[in-house]
């Protein structure tokens, strides 16, 4: 029978191992997590809009039905493409096709110092440190003097991609209406939000003008936008950034990271393992049909394969992207074991979307370009078709539809420190 080993319970991962239908195929799902995550909602749960349980379901359960699907929660610790082994934190799994989709990491651009500062957003941990130090600043500002409490009620994003406007965003809902009038020392709504961008403008994938609406939409709720910042040094109370040839300190006592994304380390063991090139994001440049380069058996998907898009650029280290991905790579399988071939991996955009805030949000779908109340019910929309198990798409939504009409964020639970 013919071995599939699967690595990474993510999208691309997960995507894959649903779509091996083909019962004649062993098939091994192997993630270090019992749980595939829905990262797209992870800053919701930062912000206290949603608790971890509404975007995580169990590997098992999901995979129930498919007998011929087996799931181990393991450490990949090392490849031997020779020997066709995954090598394991405990022992050795032989494959006859590996799947490899073990997603992204944070990446601080190499400041060892900055990650304790200004936590990144990648796992449920990232999510709750984040929410643990955002409402802590509040708690703290209640009973502080008032120089320090401005530091306190000061939230600086670092990013203007998807992730960090999401974030300002729901930040900016958080302090100006869900904590109004719950604190008695000090009102809300001199909370600050400053988002920083290096760029030239906020959510550069997406055209210009719908850059524009995203940065208009954060104003409106009262969140700051500095675009061309450089961001110099992170510490416990202080950014540093310069813009415009100046040099500009801001005294916060909390820095979320919404920037940058590097592929898994396990892309660059496989990388040393095969010979294969990587890109300046660790990401393992793919052939066509998203195998490595002298080793058909082995494919790469999602944010660690460098994948070539029809206009000459790398696909985006995206959900959509892992999702087309994961079919893809299951069709593959299962042609190959007939002898047939699907040809190369072609991905199909279907549009981009962002969201700022309440009834505020971009969605770029090639054909038409949105912003507003419309874009926001396609976000809505669409993230709860996506999300994985039939429980979680009702929960999520009976959430929203609570916050909505209540502007209330149920899950503003202060964890411990994160160690």
């Amino acid at each position: 029978m013919h071995r599939v080993v699967v690595v990474g319970g993510g999208f691309g991962g997960l995507y894959a191992a649903r779509h091996l239908s083909n019962a004649s195929l062993q098939v091994t799902l192997v993630d270090r997590r019992n749980f595939h995550l829905f990262q797209p909602l992870l800053y919701q749960v930062a912000t206290g809009g949603l608790s971890p349980g509404d975007i995580a379901s169990p590997l098992r359960s999901i995979l129930k039905k498919q007998r011929h699907v087996e799931v181990l929660q393991a450490e990949v610790v090392d490849l031997d493409p020779a020997a066709k082994k995954l090598v394991l934190g405990e022992g050795a799994l032989p494959y006859d096709t590996l799947i490899v989709a073990a997603g992204s990491r944070v990446h601080h651009f190499g400041n060892e110092d900055w990650p304790q500062h200004a936590p990144g957003l990648k796992c449920i941990e990232d999510a709750l440190e984040m929410r643990r130090r955002v409402l802590s600043a509040f708690e703290r500002a209640e009973r502080a003097k008032e120089q320090e409490r401005r530091a306190l009620l000061r939230f600086v994003v670092i990013g203007g991609g998807p992730t960090g406007v999401e974030l300002a965003g729901a930040l900016a809902e958080l302090s100006y209406n869900t904590l109004r009038n719950e604190f008695r020392h000090f009102d809300t709504r001199d909370v600050e939000i400053l988002l920083l961008e290096g760029g030239a403008r906020l959510l550069p994938t997406f055209p210009a003008a719908l850059s524009a609406r995203a940065q208009k939409s954060l104003l409106s709720l009262g969140a700051r936008v500095q675009v061309g910042a450089r961001v110099k040094s992170v510490a416990e109370d202080q950014v540093v950034y310069e813009c415009a040839g100046e040099t500009v300190e801001v005294a916060a006592a909390t820095v979320l990271w919404g920037a940058g994304m590097r592929a898994s380390k396990l892309a660059g063991i496989i990388a040393e393992r095969t010979g294969a090139e990587v890109d300046r994001g660790g990401r393992v440049k793919v052939e066509p049909d998203l195998s490595v380069k002298g080793y058909p058996e082995i494919l790469l998907l999602g944010d660690m394969a460098h994948c070539v898009g029809a206009d000459g650029e790398p696909l985006p280290g995206v959900a959509p992207v892992a999702m087309q991905q994961g079919r893809y790579a299951a069709r593959l399988v299962s042609a190959r074991s007939k002898g047939g071939d699907p040809g190369p991996f072609r991905y199909v955009n279907k549009g981009n979307l962002a969201v700022i805030g309440r009834h505020a949000a971009v969605a770029d779908l090639g054909f038409l370009r949105l912003s507003g109340y419309p874009a926001w019910l396609i976000w809505l929309f669409v993230h709860i078709a996506y999300l994985i198990e039939f429980d979680n798409k009702v929960m999520v939504l009976f959430q929203w539809a609570w916050n909505y009409f209540t502007r209330k964020r149920g899950a503003r639970l202060i964890t411990e420190e994160k160690k």
